[in-house]
């Protein structure tokens, strides 16, 4: 939420308010539409500040507006210095998820979108029976950054942005570990998933992006080893059934080897080399943290996938 352009006792916020939009919307436009006032008066109000402080502010590049180091600086103490007044002056707005009747619009990269949608679809209908959800899919890492700012999305859940930036907000819900997998008729099945084995079978990558060089390729070139590759795939929820009914063998998140219907027709290993944990965070635009709704939403995200 913005707060409208205002004067407490002579002290003119106004300025405060249009740097913190354009810090937000990186457009002079959007900026102007939000705080309520036209463009020309919000590019006046660029102006004044630039003077005021002795500093361009912001810079046109093809992206939009991009902040200086003076603004970057400035940005999070404005901004919160604008939250208090707001929290102080202004009643806050209150959201009743019983009788609302709205539309949220939630992102989701694949794996979210198998394994926390349908207990977040569950609560939704337990506690909300008004409020529908409409889901983006994306797979790009920073995807989602660009579904935020242009507003075509609440809230989003995936891995981290490349570069965090304090127009967005996030927080890890969903954890996961790597598990090594082979059919069930495999011999490996039986004599256990070692490096030699590991190495000496054909591989299935699971690469959104088309690279055929994952990070158990990069754990193994950190030994100076290699693996063959038999079959490149942009998503993992296929890649169990492909190897209950093949000579393959894969490395995929576990619970998308635990949940799949091949589940029965496969067996799971650790991975005979090193690989991190997988966390996906909740992601937020900052123009909308105070929003009771999305705060509301964005709880029973978190709670959803806490009950995983």
């Amino acid at each position: 939420m913005y707060i409208r352009f205002m004067d407490f006792h002579g002290i003119d916020l106004n300025l405060l308010v249009a740097f913190d939009a354009l810090m937000k919307e990186r457009n002079v436009t959007r900026a102007a539409t939000q705080v309520g006032v036209s463009q020309p008066a919000m590019s006046a109000a660029l102006s004044r500040l630039r003077t005021l402080l002795g500093d361009p502010l912001f810079l046109r590049s093809a992206q939009g507006l991009l902040p200086t180091p003076r603004a970057r600086d400035l940005a999070e103490p404005l901004s919160q210095a604008l939250a208090q007044i707001e929290a102080t002056l202004v009643s806050p707005p209150t959201f009743a998820p019983a009788t609302a009747s709205l539309t949220l619009k939630l992102g989701l990269s694949d794996y979210p979108a198998f394994v926390l949608l349908p207990s977040l679809m569950l609560a939704l209908a337990e506690q909300a029976a008004g409020v529908s959800l409409s889901v983006r899919a994306f797979n790009g890492r920073d995807e989602a950054v660009d579904l935020l700012d242009a507003g075509e999305i609440d809230a989003a859940v995936g891995v981290p942005p490349t570069h965090a930036d304090g127009r967005l907000l996030t927080r890890p819900v969903l954890r996961d570990e790597f598990v090594t997998i082979v059919a069930s008729d495999h011999p490996v099945a039986r004599r256990g998933m070692t490096m030699k084995a590991f190495l000496s079978l054909p591989h299935v990558l699971v690469s959104p992006e088309g690279e055929r060089h994952g990070l158990v390729d990069q754990a193994l070139a950190q030994q100076g080893k290699q693996r063959q590759l038999a079959l490149t795939l942009p998503q993992m929820f296929a890649v169990p059934a492909v190897v209950a009914r093949s000579r393959m063998t894969a490395t995929v998140m576990k619970r998308v080897a635990l949940h799949s219907p091949a589940s029965r027709r496969i067996v799971l290993f650790p991975p005979p080399v090193a690989l991190p944990e997988i966390v996906f965070d909740l992601i937020w635009h900052r123009r909308s943290d105070a929003s009771p709704a999305q705060q509301w939403f964005r709880s029973l995200i978190e709670s959803s996938a806490a009950a995983l």
